[in-house]
C-alpha cells in the first residue's frame, strides 16, 4: 500500500501546485476510514516540497517515486522511495526518510534514541540513520526484488531534515550513532547539494516508472538468509533457558511430548508433502495456560524457517511480541507478526502461519493498518496455506477479543480449510501441576472440575499472603535468590500516563501505606534510566518495581508469581456465587462489556496462572479470601 506511485515529474508538478497534500489526504482517508492528522497533512505540504525543489534543480524528472509506502505486513510507513538507475544502467531504490526537526538532545534511556519535539511534547524517537535503517534491511530481506533474480534493485536509505542545522558537537553526529551515520547518512538544511548529489549517484539515468513497477508487484517471501539467521537463534534459544516461556534448560532441543509432539508433526506432514496444491489447512490447538503452546510454536518456526518455508509467528500482544523480537534479535522482526498484519496479504503469500494466543484475535483489523471490511480472522485464514491457530478459550479478557476454537473452526471450515483440532492436557507451568489449573477454574466458577480443593504439591505451593507488602517482599527474596517473579494485580486502579517531575513513574496502585506504580504506559517517554518500556516489563531486570498487569504479564511465566487481587471481583457468601463490580475497575473496554464478570474471572484466572513454582495472593476483599481459603487443605 501506498498513497501515492508516479513519475518525479508529476511529484514535483504536484507540489510545485500545492496539490499533494490534499491528494494524499484524499487517499488517507480512502485507505483508512479517518481523516489525517493536522500534523500529518502540514508535514506533507511542508516537507515534500522540499525534496520536490532539490528534484527538480538535480533535473531528475525520470525517476519513480512513492510516498507513504507501508512496508509489507508492517504498519510503518516510508516517507518517500525513489527509484531509477545509475549511470551503469543498475537498477537503484533510495528511502528517504523526512524530517521537519530543528533540534534533539541524547537519552540515558536507549543508545538508539534521542529526544525531540514530536506530537506536541519532548519524545524520545530513534535517531533518524537507525529508523531509517531498519526500514531498508526490512524491505531488503523479504520482498523478493531486493534479493532473487539476476539483477535484484539495490537499496540505500538516508534522512533529510530540512530545518535542521549541525551544531558544533552535534547529538545527532555523537559517536554512538557513527556507524549508523556512515551508511545511512543525514543531510539537513545546510547540505541541499549533497543530498542532490546523493540521489543523482544513485538514480540519475532514469527509467524509475518500470522499476517502481517492479517494486509493487514483488512477492513477500523472507530471504533463505534471513530464515535461516532466524532458525539458528530459536534453536540457541530452546536449547537454553528461557524461562518466559515456561521451558527448563536441556541437553539439546526442547522436546516436545504426547499431544504437543502430534500437533508438530502434523504441521510438518502438511508442509513434507507439499503446498502447492489449492487446498488449505487449518490446525487448531486448544491448551490452558501451561501448556506447550508457545513452545510447540517456536519449535515450528525454528524447523519450518530452516527448511526455507515462508512461516511467521503472530500474536495479538504487543508486550509478547515486542518481548520476543528482543530475544530473538532484530532480524526476527518480520517473521513476528500481529494478527491486523495479514489484512493486505495476497491470498496464500504465507506458507504457515503460527498465531499464538488465538483467543486474543480481534473482530476487524483498524488504524495503523488497512481494514478489508472482513473479520479479522477471514485476513488471517486468506493470508496462509496453513493457519496455526493456539488457543485458550478461557484466557479471553478484553471487550472485542472474539478468538474461540468452535468460531475459528466454523469459519476455516467456510473457507474451505481442512481442520483439525487438537487438545494439550500436559501441564508445563506451576510445577507441571494439572491439579492447580483445574482448582483455579473450579474455585472461579469458570468450568467445573474434579479438583475442588487444592492441596500443595512438592513443585508447586500456593500461599495466602496477609499484606501486598508481605507478597512483593517473597516476590524479591526469589530474584534476590536468582529466580524470576513479578507481582500483577487486577486493574482496580487508574493508571498515570506522566510522570512526575523526576522522571518517575506515579504511584498508582495503593493499599493503605503501600503504594506502588504500574509498569509504564505505552509510549510514555522520558523515564529515569533503569525503568523498562511497558512491553519489556515481563523480561527486563527492572520490571520488579512496578506492578504488571494482565495485559503485560498475558503470554509470560514466572518461577514466582505474586498477585494483588482487587475488589473488581468478589466472591458472595451468601449467594456461593462470583460478582462482578464494574465500578471497582479501571480498565474502561472490560467494564463497559456486557461480559465483565467473565472477564474478570478470565483476567484472574491468568494472573494467578503464571507461576512456575508459587503463587502467592494477597486478597482487598475478606470474604473472597475465606472463600479460597475454604478451598485450601492442609494436610
Amino acid at each position: 500500500m501506498r498513497l501515492y506511485a508516479g513519475s518525479s515529474a508529476n511529484f514535483i508538478a504536484l507540489n510545485v501546485n500545492n496539490q499533494i497534500a490534499d491528494l494524499l489526504k484524499e487517499e488517507f482517508f480512502k485507505c483508512f476510514g479517518f481523516q489525517a492528522s493536522q500534523n500529518e497533512v502540514m508535514s506533507w505540504r511542508n516537507s515534500l516540497f522540499r525534496l520536490s525543489d532539490i528534484l527538480e534543480r538535480s533535473g531528475l524528472n525520470d525517476l519513480g517515486v512513492m510516498v507513504e509506502y507501508k512496508l509489507p505486513l508492517s504498519g510503518k510507513r516510508i516517507d518517500i522511495l525513489i527509484c531509477g538507475k545509475d549511470e551503469n544502467q543498475k537498477k537503484h531504490a533510495i528511502i528517504i526518510e523526512l524530517k521537519q526537526w530543528d533540534k534533539c538532545n541524547l537519552t540515558d534511556y536507549d543508545s538508539d534514541y534521542v529526544v525531540t519535539w514530536v506530537g506536541g511534547g519532548n519524545r524520545s524517537v530513534l535517531h533518524p540513520s537507525i529508523q531509517v535503517g531498519n526500514y531498508m534491511y526490512y524491505l531488503q530481506d523479504n520482498s523478493t526484488v531486493f534479493y532473487e533474480g539476476e539483477h535484484p534493485i539495490t537499496l540505500f536509505a538516508c534522512s533529510y531534515l530540512h530545518n535542521y542545522t549541525f551544531l558544533k558537537d552535534d547529538v545527532l553526529q555523537d559517536q554512538r550513532f557513527q556507524k549508523a551515520l556512515d551508511r545511512f547518512p543525514v543531510f539537513t538544511a545546510d547540505h541541499r547539494t549533497e543530498l542532490s548529489d546523493f540521489i543523482s549517484s544513485k538514480v540519475k539515468s532514469g527509467d524509475g516508472l518500470q522499476i517502481l513497477g517492479e517494486i509493487e508487484e514483488s512477492k513477500l517471501r523472507p530471504s533463505k538468509k534471513l530464515l535461516q539467521q532466524v532458525s539458528t537463534v530459536i534453536r540457541q534459544k530452546l536449547k537454553g533457558e528461557l524461562k518466559l516461556f515456561g521451558k527448563v534448560k536441556a541437553p539439546g532441543d526442547y522436546i516436545l511430548l504426547d499431544e504437543q509432539l502430534i500437533v508438530y508433526d502434523t504441521v510438518m506432514s502438511i508442509v513434507g508433502k507439499g503446498l502447492e496444491h489449492k487446498h488449505k489447512h487449518a490446525i487448531i490447538v486448544k491448551g490452558g495456560a501451561g501448556t506447550g503452546k508457545s513452545v510447540i510454536g517456536l519449535q515450528l518456526l525454528a524447523d519450518l524457517t530452516a527448511r526455507n518455508f515462508n512461516a511467521h509467528y503472530a500474536t495479538g500482544s504487543k508486550a509478547f511480541t515486542e518481548t520476543l523480537r528482543k530475544i530473538l534479535g532484530a532480524n526476527s522482526n518480520s517473521l513476528l507478526k500481529y494478527f491486523m498484519s495479514y489484512g493486505e496479504a495476497k491470498s496464500n503469500e504465507i506458507d504457515v502461519l503460527l498465531m499464538d494466543e488465538a483467543h486474543r484475535i480481534r473482530e476487524k483489523t483498524g488504524y495503523p493498518f488497512k481494514s478489508t471490511g472482513k473479520l479479522q480472522v477471514e485476513d488471517l485464514l486468506n493470508a496462509a496455506k496453513v493457519s496455526v491457530f493456539l488457543i485458550d478459550d478461557y484466557q479471553v479478557v478484553r471487550k472485542g477479543e472474539i478468538g474461540s476454537s468452535a468460531f475459528i473452526r466454523e469459519k476455516a471450515e467456510a473457507t474451505g480449510c481442512k481442520v483439525y483440532e487438537y487438545d494439550l492436557q500436559a501441564q508445563f507451568r506451576n510445577g507441571g501441576s494439572e491439579r492447580f489449573s483445574d482448582w483455579v477454574d473450579h474455585t472461579l466458577q469458570i468450568r467445573k472440575t474434579a479438583h475442588v480443593e487444592w492441596v500443595d504439591e512438592p513443585n508447586f505451593q500456593f500461599t495466602i499472603m496477609d499484606s501486598p507488602e508481605a507478597v512483593e517482599q517473597a516476590i524479591r527474596a526469589k530474584v534476590a535468590e536468582g529466580f524470576t517473579a513479578r507481582v500483577t494485580a487486577g486493574f482496580c486502579w487508574p493508571w498515570s500516563k506522566k510522570l512526575d517531575e523526576h522522571g518517575e513513574l506515579i504511584t498508582d496502585v495503593e493499599i493503605g501505606d503501600y503504594k506502588r506504580p504500574w509498569n509504564a504506559q505505552e509510549g510514555l517517554t522520558g523515564m529515569r534510566k533503569g525503568i523498562p518500556k511497558s512491553q519489556y516489563w515481563a523480561y527486563d531486570d527492572g520490571g520488579i518495581d512496578q506492578i504488571g498487569c494482565v495485559y503485560t504479564a498475558q503470554g509470560f511465566e514466572f518461577d514466582y508469581a505474586g498477585v494483588i487481587f482487587g475488589k473488581d471481583l468478589k466472591y458472595n457468601p451468601d449467594t456461593a456465587v462470583w460478582e462482578g463490580f464494574p465500578e471497582c475497575s479501571h480498565d474502561n473496554q472490560v467494564k463497559s462489556s456486557n461480559d465483565f464478570l467473565q472477564l474478570v474471572k478470565n483476567t484472574y484466572r491468568v494472573l494467578l496462572g503464571r507461576g512456575m513454582k508459587a503463587c502467592y495472593v494477597y486478597f482487598m476483599d475478606k470474604d473472597t479470601e475465606r472463600y479460597f481459603r475454604s478451598r485450601i487443605r492442609r494436610d
